[in-house]
């Protein structure tokens, strides 16, 4: 959620992020916006007035009353301001109402350091690690060599449940629960707090972190009685941990992962990936979450981007860091960097881990705030999010990298501990 003084003071600068964000339509909503803020602060100015006269009134009628004076008149008066008052009261409620919904549908204000672009081709790669692998034969897609090896089986899984839904089995569900292992092992090498957060969060909770009410097309919920939600990642409940919260700016930055399986009906989504293990109703996710001063927050971002690539370069897997354009930056975000792993089978770069800043977004809705000093005025904090990594996409990259001309899959050397074996062949 953006600042309301932003809307006041700047609203230009609400302007040219819309067309920033190729959403010049949407700017009559800027005007909206201010009137509805103009409009909600003047009626709060006038019903504050009527309580004051009217107070003040009433308390002339009980002086008169004792004086044993004529009070009809008054006692009119004071009536007639209490209807008044009602009134402006209700076009207040109303009218903020409006503005509410309004403003939640502004996405965060991009940092300069975004370029400004039409789509994905106008991303820019920021550093690429590694070496596409060299193979003397032609590699297989992920989907062949899961089948072929019978550790991915779609067919059963959509029979099950349908599309975009797979069962991972023997050596591919030992591999998922390794690479879960290696990444925790990773994160908490370097002292971040684990979480093991629920499953099930209430609307509020989506509200907070900008999953509501815009995306609610690609969210899971229970059922049309209930308000909890599957959740779609767990930067979700992770970030409304400190919901509500006023924190010390010595407790910061708070640096968190978790482990969780995700849920996403991936709305949006038609005729993408409709093949393979890459994009699932349901996937397990190991995730970053930070929140820290403004003054942290670039620090973080870059903190956070080079955990998820150690990862990958432990891993030994090809990958590069690109800065998503203006057009590719999610509603949340005020800057993003995808890392994208090499699929030889495509022969082209795939997004692993999105790690992204939102300045003080997600914190204004959800009220997560600190104080510089004690005693000082509560200002926003910052979050940040980050996938470390992506467990299915990783398995993905490991299958296609380090395959081998029989069809076997190599395992990499830093996950052989938590595999128990070096390679993954036909059983």
């Amino acid at each position: 959620m953006l600042d309301r003084k932003v809307f006041r003071d700047q609203p230009d600068v609400v302007r040219e992020n819309l067309r920033r964000r190729l959403q010049p339509q949407r700017l009559p909503d800027v005007d909206r916006m201010v009137a509805l803020d103009e409009e909600v602060r003047a009626l709060g100015v006038k019903a504050d007035d009527l309580r004051r006269r009217s107070k003040e009134l009433s308390a002339q009628v009980g002086k008169a009353l004792k004086a044993g004076q004529s009070v009809d008149a008054d006692k009119e008066q004071v009536r007639a301001m209490k209807d008044e008052l009602e009134s402006v009261e209700a076009s207040e409620r109303a009218l903020e109402a409006e503005r509410s919904a309004l403003e939640l549908t502004f996405e965060n204000l991009l940092l300069p350091q975004v370029e400004t672009g039409k789509s994905s081709d106008d991303n820019v790669v920021m550093r690429t690690w590694g070496e596409a692998p060299a193979f003397d034969f032609a590699p297989k897609a992920h989907d062949d060599l899961g089948e072929s090896l019978g550790i991915l089986d779609f067919a059963r899984g959509a029979k099950v449940a349908g599309s975009r839904f797979t069962f991972v089995v023997g050596d591919g569900a030992r591999l998922e629960h390794a690479l879960i292992r290696f990444m925790r092992d990773v994160h908490a090498e370097h002292g971040d707090l684990e979480v093991l957060p629920p499953l099930l969060v209430n609307d509020r909770t989506l509200t907070g972190t900008a999953q509501l009410p815009k995306f609610e097309s690609d969210l899971f919920r229970v059922s049309h009685e209930s308000p909890l939600y599957l959740i779609p990642t767990s930067e979700v409940p992770v970030t409304n941990f400190h919901a509500d919260e006023i924190l010390e700016a010595a407790e910061l930055p708070k640096r968190y992962f978790a482990y969780s399986p995700c849920f996403r009906s991936e709305a949006g989504s038609y005729g993408k990936d409709v093949r393979g293990y890459i994009r699932q109703h349901h996937f397990n996710k190991v995730e970053m979450v930070r929140i820290c001063t403004p003054a942290q927050s670039l620090d973080e971002l870059e903190l956070m981007t080079d955990r998820a690539q150690e990862i990958l370069r432990r891993l030994s897997l090809h990958h590069r860091v690109v800065r998503l354009c203006s057009a590719d930056t999610a509603f949340g975000s005020a800057m993003t960097y995808d890392i994208e792993v090499w699929l030889p089978s495509q022969g082209a770069f795939r997004e692993i881990s999105s790690c992204s800043t939102c300045t003080d977004f997600q914190a204004r809705r959800a009220k997560i705030r600190f104080r510089s000093a004690p005693g000082a005025r509560p200002e926003a904090c910052h979050t940040l999010n980050g996938s470390g990594l992506a467990v299915g996409r990783t398995l993905v990259a490991i299958l296609e990298q380090c395959q081998r001309a029989d069809g076997s899959v190599a395992i990499p050397e830093a996950l052989r501990p938590y595999f128990g074996a070096d390679e993954i062949r036909r059983a």
